[in-house]
């Protein structure tokens, strides 16, 4: 049907044809409308060209949905999917879940060849594992995919990374990994904070595992290591000691290997240098106190002062040959004099035999003036 109406327009008459504002549509249809009014059991929506639609709630999300407001919101605009003609009233049976799935299987298929990593919903949690909203589909992530610990009822409602495993949109199957997401954005971190690495930068970390040779540093993504050398100037019977699990320390940067993925720290090297100074209070000859702090084959270690060990060899022990332990013990003080001096290269030598020697001379002298 055809209605003519004259409107006045410089020149004459125009005259409209009123059939070409309806908009045939047709099952199968993309139609973009405005969304009119939202009820709790369907939506009214505006397809313009004088025509109207609705949405049954089941269409609007794949999703299960309480509240369709809290989805979406009046005066809004969306595309639509035109499943059934007008019906005697004039409308349309329209779908947004339609277009959502169809667009969303584009994009799930996508991220899968891509390897991805998304960020999806907990919408609920079934037998074997959780339901997430990924796309506006329902995704599954079975239970020996995730990496969290306590209730799986906790993560309703909280948002996941997640990595796509398996999508068939044949037969409604997204599966993802939460597991594997999570290896994937550490191995991102990782990757990120070895590129940044420069030997000599200070970093800071936190001990999370201690063993004999030394501790491991979480440097916010990736572990150093602190080898038990590097913890402090002076020795140490082993990390615990003086390390704590939760530690927070500040440390420098000695070894980066970026193929290997391996890290090298030091603790001592951003504190001072004992051995720095040792010139201007030590030279070779003085007498001086020390502790035994270890004993070897070739002789004994001797602590002059905290972070300084100096090395005092099996055949400047005594006169006679005998073993370290039959002439000195860990923990005991002792005077020895420095024979050999090199603080640049941290080697000191020193001599137990020679203040034996000279304590007997004296001995002897003092005996010889007292029979005169």
């Amino acid at each position: 049907m055809k209605a003519l109406e004259q409107n006045p327009v410089a020149g004459g008459e125009e005259v409209i044809d009123y059939d070409s504002t309806f908009v045939d549509l047709q099952p199968g249809d993309i139609v973009k409308g405005r969304i009119v009014r939202v009820s709790p059991d369907e939506i009214l929506v505006d397809v313009g060209g004088k025509s109207e639609g609705v949405i049954p709630i089941k269409e609007l999300s794949n999703m299960p949905i309480s509240n369709p407001r809290e989805f979406i919101k009046e005066g809004e605009e969306i595309e639509l999917y035109v499943l059934r003609e007008e019906d005697e009233d004039g409308q349309l049976t329209l779908s947004k879940r339609r277009v959502d799935q169809a667009r969303g299987w584009v994009q799930a298929t996508k991220d899968f060849e891509e390897e991805t990593v998304i960020h999806a919903k907990v919408t609920g949690v079934v037998k074997g594992g959780i339901i997430v909203d990924a796309y506006r589909l329902r995704g599954f992530v079975p239970a020996s995919q995730l990496r969290t610990k306590g209730s799986h009822e906790d993560l309703v409602g909280s948002e996941l990374p997640l990595k796509i495993i398996e999508v068939d949109q044949r037969r409604n199957k997204l599966i993802l990994s939460h597991r594997q997401a999570v290896a994937a954005e550490k191995g991102k971190i990782r990757a990120e904070i070895l590129q940044n690495l420069e030997i000599g930068q200070s970093v800071t970390g936190k001990v999370v595992r201690i063993a004999d040779f030394g501790a491991f540093i979480d440097l916010g993504g990736i572990d150093g290591l602190l080898p038990i050398s590097e913890i402090s100037w002076q020795r140490i019977q082993h990390p615990s000691n003086v390390l704590g699990i939760g530690d927070e320390l500040t440390l420098k940067v000695l070894k980066v290997d970026r193929e290997a993925h391996k890290i090298s720290l030091s603790l001592k090297q951003l504190q001072e240098d004992p051995w720095a100074t040792l010139a201007q209070r030590y030279h070779e000859g003085m007498v001086i106190p020390g502790k035994i702090t270890k004993l070897a084959n070739f002789g004994a270690f001797v602590e002059i002062e905290p972070g300084v060990e100096a090395l005092l060899p099996t055949a400047e022990m005594a006169e006679h040959n005998a073993k370290p332990e039959d002439i000195v013990e860990v923990g005991q003080d002792i005077q020895a004099i420095i024979k050999r001096f090199r603080p640049d290269e941290k080697r000191i030598s020193l001599s137990l035999r020679e203040v034996n020697r000279a304590e007997t001379a004296e001995d002897v002298d003092a005996l010889e003036t007292a029979e005169e």
